[in-house]
């Protein structure tokens, strides 16, 4: 048996929170260094870009027959837009993030054909739309999906949500709050340790460093 030296690459699952963080503090920018950018795994950037997202990759490299490369993204007004079919299940741990952007788009963000979103730590559709609603946005559900309706709706306001003790519900509110008035108070936040122990830190540095 030879030991090996490996790099593990940045989860972009993880990072996509941040990502749209930026997406809703205007001025705001983000370097993400490192980041595993397998193409079963970055569908999200693609669809983010559809939207209008200012998103770079200046070097990309394969590492251990991975695919890994820096981030940069810009603060860029969204369009909104809708996934369905193959786009689920590339990007279905992101779908909870994207849905909650719908709000800070032109069009807001429609998702079909994600039954899976059910069955998840929690069922994210019914998590995620409940909180949005609570923060005053306008949000249709399906069996398989969801609406949420843009910006033409209003601004949202600060609420207290419950993410049903699921990590991504969790950080999606969170990210969500940053562009809405007042204070939110998220139930059970610790949660998001299951997959992002740092996750507040990192969203209170990034929003720091949109005022300065």
């Amino acid at each position: 048996m030879t030991g090996l030296q490996l790099t593990v690459p940045g989860d972009l699952s993880a990072a996509v929170f941040l990502i749209a963080a930026v997406m809703i503090l205007p001025g705001s920018s983000l370097m993400l260094r490192n980041a595993g950018l397998n193409p079963t795994r970055a569908k999200v950037l693609d669809f983010l870009i559809s939207m209008g997202a200012s998103i770079q990759v200046p070097i990309l490299q394969s590492r251990q027959g991975e695919l890994v490369g820096d981030v940069s993204v810009r603060h860029a007004a969204l369009l909104g837009g809708t996934i369905s079919g193959a786009q689920v299940a590339e990007t279905i741990d992101e779908l909870p993030m994207l849905a909650a952007l719908g709000p800070y788009t032109e069009r807001g963000i429609e998702i079909h054909d994600a039954k899976e979103l059910r069955v998840k730590e929690s069922d994210r559709i019914a998590a995620l739309a409940e909180g949005l609603r609570q923060m005053g946005a306008t949000v249709e559900e399906f069996p398989d999906g969801m609406r949420v309706e843009g910006r033409s709706k209003g601004r949202l306001h600060g609420a207290k949500v419950d993410p049903q003790g699921d990590h991504r519900i969790a950080m999606a509110l969170a990210v969500v709050a940053l562009g809405a008035e007042g204070k939110t108070t998220i139930r059970d936040a610790e949660c998001v340790g299951v997959s992002f122990p740092e996750f507040f830190t990192a969203l209170d540095r990034l929003r720091d460093a949109g005022k300065m």
